[in-house]
């Protein structure tokens, strides 16, 4: 444990000097490195690959589940996204410097507002290793080092993306500091990242229940919670049909191990007796397992029972809970009650029951009439993602460059003393 303190103290000031290059590097220079870890990846994909192929055995001999598995590999298409999520990056404006405001004072100052970077960043994530390139990328852009701490399940396939990027970097002119990858299985290695107060600036946890309650009871540094997404497709009784099958099934099915995956599917009793029967079927037939209320098992005799559990469930695979409501209103309180303020969705052609849900659910994002599957980053047109905070200060939703910036205050005077 001390040598890992030590270990992350020298990481964590490594960051800070990088950090301070970072603040005022040229957007040519980020854009260069970006490019030359885009091709990097590219490159040197069989490596990635190999790697990965190591950690998804050890999955496998673990007992992660299917959804989890799913998560942790890559291939080729999925390296190849990776570095396109980077190309991306660069093509994006860059946030530094950024003029928000500036005003003239009676007394003749002039008073500005700009954007600037956080500084060090730090991330601890389970699973996705893709999440160690997005990370990487977005910080790199907006000015920021960051120390990135994996999950034990992807640390090889995580030791080689963040080999491969960092090197592209810093023959690029990026100091050693700014892409740094915590390299231990150890867990006390992220109970420690949680303190490192002396040199993160902001901690951002992209996992479950778990990790969210060992931030909670443990942080001292500034956090930024993301993650969990008991997501909600609520079909109205003013519900198109023909269009909510679809949004249904996406939701659920289309990867049912990501956090903007439906979770729960609520439906007006108005229309529940028409609607459940295709819906659970095609459900059923996608290989969804079904846990529905007393009333959704009077319409579909086959589906299992659902306890009070199921409603506040991430399930981050093929299974869904049912629930037959007899009102909007009762929809949007269920969503309220138990949600995670990721995101939710309606299927209605009723405005005002629209206008009703958008206004009345609390969450980072709030659909009308399409799948939960689109709250991502670069279905948002930011290249990629820190994460979806699901917490309502300094971000919330998709966290992409303009989240991972601050603000300072330039003041430009000639003379002037205060009186």
């Amino acid at each position: 444990m001390g040598n890992m303190k030590d270990v992350l103290a020298k990481q964590g000031q490594a960051a800070r000097e990088a950090a301070r290059f970072l603040a005022v590097a040229s957007t040519k220079l980020k854009n260069q490195a970006l490019m030359a870890m885009a091709d990097s990846l590219e490159a040197r994909q069989q490596e990635i690959i190999t790697a990965n192929r190591e950690d998804m055995e050890a999955g496998s001999r673990s007992g992660l589940s299917d959804a989890l598995l799913d998560r942790l590999a890559l291939n080729e298409t999925r390296i190849k996204n990776m570095a396109d999520g980077l190309r991306e990056i660069a093509a994006l404006p860059d946030p530094v410097g950024e003029v928000l405001s500036m005003t003239k004072r009676p007394n003749g100052l002039d008073v500005g507002r700009i954007r600037t970077p956080i500084g060090v960043i730090g991330i601890i994530y389970e699973s996705r290793p893709n999440v160690t390139a997005d990370a990487a990328g977005l910080c790199l852009k907006s000015g920021n080092a960051i120390l990135l701490r994996g999950g034990e399940e992807a640390l090889n396939s995580n030791r080689c993306i963040a080999a491969v990027i960092a090197k592209a970097a810093q023959e690029c002119g990026i100091p050693q500091g700014a892409i740094q990858l915590v390299d231990s299985e150890d867990r006390e290695a992220a109970l420690l990242m949680m303190k490192m107060h002396d040199y993160l600036d902001v901690l951002i946890p992209r996992g479950g229940k778990g990790l969210k309650r060992a931030v909670q009871e443990n942080a001292s540094v500034p956090v930024i919670m993301t993650g969990m997404g008991n997501c909600h497709v609520y079909v109205d009784e003013y519900a198109d049909l023909a269009k909510a099958l679809p949004i249904v099934h996406n939701a659920k099915v289309q990867r049912p191990s990501v956090c903007n995956a439906a979770e729960t599917l609520l439906v007006h009793r108005a229309v529940a007796d028409k609607f459940l029967p295709p819906m659970l079927s095609d459900l059923a037939e996608a290989g969804v397992e079904i846990r529905g209320c007393e009333k959704t098992r009077e319409i579909v005799k086959e589906v299992l029972a659902a306890n009070e559990a199921d409603w506040d469930q991430e399930y981050l695979d093929l299974v869904i809970a049912v629930k037959v409501v007899d009102s909007l209103q009762e929809a949007i309180d269920h969503i309220n009650r138990h949600g995670t303020g990721h995101s939710e969705a309606i299927v209605s052609e009723n405005y005002t029951n629209v206008r009703r849900f958008m206004a009345n659910v609390d969450a980072a994002a709030v659909y009308a009439n399409a799948s939960t599957r689109f709250t991502d980053g670069n279905e948002f047109g930011f290249g990629a993602e820190m994460g979806i905070s699901t917490q309502k200060l300094h971000a919330r939703g998709p966290m992409g460059l303009k989240e991972l910036t601050t603000v300072k205050y330039l003041i430009y005077g000639d003379g002037q003393i205060r009186e």
